[in-house]
């Protein structure tokens, strides 16, 4: 494992460094346990076409490009919202 050196950004790795201190971890530890639940951009395409092939098998829902395009605004509009409140 490759050691954790944040040079740039003092006050978001001094942030870091708190959240870790207060649930008992080294810096190091926190983030390698914060990588584990995040997904590479290739991770999260590949979860989203396994969710739509279960989805197109489970009751034949298979939107075309323009119908995503559509849904995603939608999500994103909705998400705005709720994080506006």
């Amino acid at each position: 494992m490759l050691g954790c050196a944040i040079t740039k950004g003092a006050e978001a790795r001094d942030r870091l460094s708190e959240i870790a201190a207060a649930e008992g971890l080294s810096l190091r530890a926190y983030l390698a346990r914060l990588a584990d639940t995040l997904l590479t951009p290739a991770e999260r395409a590949e979860r989203a076409e396994q969710a739509r092939a279960v989805l197109n098998a489970w009751n034949g829902y298979a939107p075309n490009p323009a119908e995503q395009d559509d849904l995603d605004a939608e999500l994103d509009r909705r998400l705005a919202q709720a994080t506006a409140r």
